[in-house]
């Protein structure tokens, strides 16, 4: 298989001379980038805290540094298309939980902690669906605490 000119030049990192040097940066694995992405999420405690101790505005904030990891990983995939649409599709089911339970002036605009439980546990449904795909797809293990919101399967 060939390997694009343009794909080895993106990982040129310099070129020495007297005699003649290439420094290289091996590209980083798709699966690496899945496998990062796992492991940020499998600390983020929104994902599967019990609701009863969730604190809303701490979630929020998390929820916004979630969004904002998966934005800087979508900036460094541009030709990665199947791990880029799990990405914006937990991207956009961030989007929604953060409109849906938006504040103002210290304010929610919602009907209260059933409303708020009902948005974290679509945002929950979402990652567990995208992230059991990620660890299938790319072969990677994940811990107990994210795995609880992974969908549930028979072993029968």
């Amino acid at each position: 298989m060939k390997i694009p000119f343009k794909k080895i030049a993106r990982s040129l990192t310099g070129i020495s001379t007297p005699v003649f040097g290439v420094s290289w940066t091996p590209p980083v694995t798709e699966r690496e980038i899945a496998r990062k992405l796992i492991v940020f999420l499998e600390d983020r405690r929104a994902l599967y805290n019990p609701y009863d101790i969730e604190m809303p505005d701490y979630v929020d904030q998390s929820i916004i540094e979630i969004r904002h990891e998966l934005t800087e990983i979508l900036k460094s995939i541009d030709e990665k298309p199947r791990l880029s649409e799990h990405i914006r599709a937990m991207r956009a089911v961030s989007r929604k939980f953060l409109n849906q339970t938006a504040t103002h002036h210290g304010r929610r605009h919602f009907g209260g902690d059933a409303d708020f439980c009902t948005a974290l546990g679509e945002l929950r449904a979402i990652f567990g669906i995208h992230i059991v795909q990620i660890s299938v797809e790319y072969g990677i293990d994940v811990e107990d605490e994210i795995a609880s919101i992974m969908p549930s399967y028979d072993d029968a």
